[in-house]
């Protein structure tokens, strides 16, 4: 059905593009089988030309020519093994270069060698259900948390969401989502006291003073630039930017003092961080530092999961009958048929099943790497491998969400809102 589907939509492809029905698929109500067929469409139409943005990710993502076009640096095997002297053992995510990008992260290693501290900041832009693929910077950063025992800002944008893509949600809805989400970060485990969430609508006057002055060096045409915002987008989505920069700056501006900052996110944010890194300088703050993670594949051919797809992703709030279907319904990429499958072998690389043990599920490097071969030689069959992971993702699912659960009487001792940095001394 999948390789009859994704036929259909490779030929289908092009009159949807001149009939303009891709912008349908965002306003019709889907289903299994319409959410499948419209990926693949959109897949078709995307594989050949990856598209990285703050909003959308599609196609096929080559991660060194992004490190190229980007003006980042490789995280090299120096940096891990200096990494590694530090912090005792690398994360899985270093170890297999889901973290493979990086800027000023030695600068940041030289700074905890001297003894000073340096502040962490990632965030989410609260626009519906948390995925697995939200969680990946995520547990990482509860990994740098852990080891350099540091505090860490993550900012929820609920202004942003209320702007942009257009139309834009309401702000009741980013607050339903901005709490929603907050449970599944507090979950994740950060330390409670060095983890302050911050949603921007709540902490208005704490944050819109500092994005004023960020906002002073920033003009229309570099955020056009940076963003490929148009003229129709509006004069809230233009500021913004602006807004995101302030937690990279907070704790200078708190302290009285320079503090340097290290941001762990997916590289589709990368546009905001060069911009606060080009107006930092001008304000007299540091750089901050970022390190970047690659992407959760989706569960369907091409691009990475989301939430606008829900076929794609596997939801922290996901049952495990919802999450076994996603899993044993998802894109593989495997042979037609047993007999090839056995004979041809599988592509580990193109199948989200094995990415999703790469990226998270399987801890040990050995398995993963046994996994892969078998999986390369016809041993492993993609209907046993689904199993496999789905076991492994319904235990993850059932211990986040008891913690998730618990989650809720520690709300308000995460979320800061004005009121908090007034009573700062």
């Amino acid at each position: 059905m999948e390789r009859k589907l994704r036929s259909f939509a490779n030929k289908a492809s092009g009159i949807l593009d001149i009939v303009g029905l891709e912008s349908a698929y965002w306003k019709t109500k889907q289903n299994s089988f319409l959410t499948t067929f419209r990926s693949l469409c959109r897949t078709a139409l995307t594989e050949d030309r990856a598209i990285i943005t703050p909003w959308q990710v599609a196609g096929k993502i080559d991660y060194e020519k992004l490190i190229e076009q980007f003006g980042t640096e490789p995280i090299t095997e120096e940096l891990l093994e200096r990494f590694k002297h530090m912090t005792g053992e690398l994360h899985l995510q270093l170890r297999r270069r889901i973290f493979f990008s990086h800027r000023d992260l030695n600068w940041i290693l030289d700074v905890h060698e001297r003894g000073e501290r340096f502040v962490l900041y990632t965030g989410r832009g609260p626009s519906g259900p948390t995925t697995i693929g939200h969680m990946v910077p995520w547990i990482f950063t509860k990994y740098l948390q852990d080891r350099f025992d540091t505090k860490l800002y993550f900012q929820l944008t609920d202004d942003e969401k209320s702007l942009w893509p257009p139309p834009g949600m309401s702000l009741d809805e980013t607050k339903f989502w901005t709490r929603e989400n907050a449970l599944d970060i507090i979950a994740t485990g950060f330390k409670k006291g060095k983890t302050l969430l911050l949603a921007d609508t709540l902490c208005a006057k704490t944050l819109y003073g500092l994005a004023v002055e960020v906002a002073k060096h920033v003009t229309y045409s570099t955020v056009k630039a940076i963003f490929g915002f148009e003229d129709s987008a509006n004069i809230g989505i233009i500021f913004f930017p602006a807004m995101q920069a302030v937690p990279a700056f907070l704790e200078s501006r708190l302290v009285g003092k320079n503090v340097p900052c290290l941001i762990p996110a997916a590289i589709d944010q990368d546009p905001y961080w060069r911009m606060t890194r080009d107006i930092a300088p001008k304000l007299g703050f540091f750089k901050p530092a970022q390190i970047h993670s690659k992407f959760l594949p989706g569960l369907l051919a091409g691009g990475k999961m989301s939430a606008s797809v829900p076929e794609s992703a596997i939801f922290t709030t996901d049952g495990e009958k919802a999450a076994r279907r996603k899993i044993m319904n998802a894109f593989t990429g495997g042979r037609a048929t047993v007999e090839e499958q056995r004979k041809l072998g599988g592509d580990p690389e193109a199948c989200p099943i094995f990415q999703y043990e790469y990226f998270l599920f399987e801890p040990e490097d050995s398995k993963v790497e046994d996994v892969r071969q078998r999986c390369l030689k016809g041993e492993l069959l993609c209907g046993e491998h689904k199993e496999m992971l789905a076991c492994k993702v319904v235990d993850f699912l059932r211990s986040h969400q008891e913690r998730r659960e618990k989650a809720k009487e520690m709300l308000e001792e995460f979320m800061v809102t004005d009121e908090y940095f007034g009573k700062k001394p």
